[in-house]
């Protein structure tokens, strides 16, 4: 590895552990594996910030375009995340990883730019599919499997996933003038879409919100199918990061849907205890099915 790879792999594993949830799964992989997750990540976290930073769309647009072009560049140019572009092409390189997967993860970054709300859930998927089951799929690169079955849960995994960033994210994503719990959902319960910047929080709203965490439920039964398809070496950073993610929406429940006050979040100790679990599983070898919840 020539020293401007390293320091890119060090670059983006610096991205990884300050804002990732997910970082406390890398740590059980190999190393070739977590450098990998890290660069990934440190690409799909680029195109999330300029999506979701302050400034005129135009310029949003502009900058993800750029950012696309990276995609195919031999070369990593000149952009601000530039650092993080050499590991991230050798990471491609090394896995095999599709670029059209990155280019559908930019397509639902720049889906934000023009759609504030989806009216049905068939168009909320596809929405969730291109922000977050291309990761998945790109996670399965990595993880080390193949076949429809195990494309088509990564792909349910990721959706469980955005499904519990928008559970959580109801007030920021208001605040922001989005909307992407489906409107038909609204309307089913008699809340409107004002309501939810004005925060208010009632039967009405629990209701709804009850409705789309079982919806959830159901993809994370899908994703903890996928466990026993993968390499056995991850996993553990699998049921990780499931087990991560579920327990941020078991919260949400928990706090009986209150979203609206401090941010639902896992404290670095939860998170740590998971990680924990998933080293012990890794010296046991006890991962050849899918694993229950802790």
């Amino acid at each position: 590895m020539t020293p401007e790879l390293r320091e890119s792999y060090r670059a983006a594993e610096a991205i990884a552990r300050s804002r990732s949830n997910f970082y406390y799964s890398f740590i059980v992989l190999p190393a070739e594996k977590r450098l990998a997750f890290c660069a990934v990540y440190a690409f799909m976290r680029h195109c999330d910030d300029i999506s979701d930073e302050e400034g005129a769309n135009g310029d949003k647009r502009e900058r993800l375009r750029r950012w696309r072009r990276q995609l195919e560049a031999a070369c990593p140019g000149g952009d601000s995340a530039g650092p993080i572009l050499p590991a991230f092409h050798d990471t491609l390189r090394k896995f095999s990883i599709p670029v059209q997967y990155f280019h559908w993860i930019i397509d639902g970054e720049e889906m934000d730019l023009e759609i504030s709300r989806y009216d049905t859930f068939e168009e909320l998927y596809r929405y969730c599919f291109r922000v977050a089951s291309a990761v998945g799929l790109v996670c399965l690169r990595i993880f080390g499997s193949s076949g429809e079955r195990a494309e088509k849960l990564a792909e349910h995994c990721g959706i469980a996933f955005q499904l519990t960033n928008i559970l959580r994210d109801v007030r920021e994503d208001a605040e922001r003038g989005r909307i992407y719990l489906p409107i038909e959902d609204l309307r089913r319960f008699g809340y409107a879409p004002e309501e939810l910047a004005a925060g208010v929080l009632d039967d009405r709203f629990r209701a709804l919100m009850r409705h789309e965490t079982e919806r959830a439920r159901e993809f994370y039964r899908h994703a903890r199918e996928l466990i026993p398809l993968v390499d056995v070496s991850s996993r553990p950073a699998l049921w990780a990061m499931i087990e991560i993610y579920e327990r941020i929406l078991d919260r949400i429940a928990g706090r009986r849907f209150d979203v609206f006050g401090e941010r639902v979040r896992l404290s670095p100790r939860e998170k740590t205890a998971v990680a924990l679990k998933a080293i012990a599983m890794r010296a046991a070898n006890r991962v050849g099915l899918a694993l229950p919840r802790a």
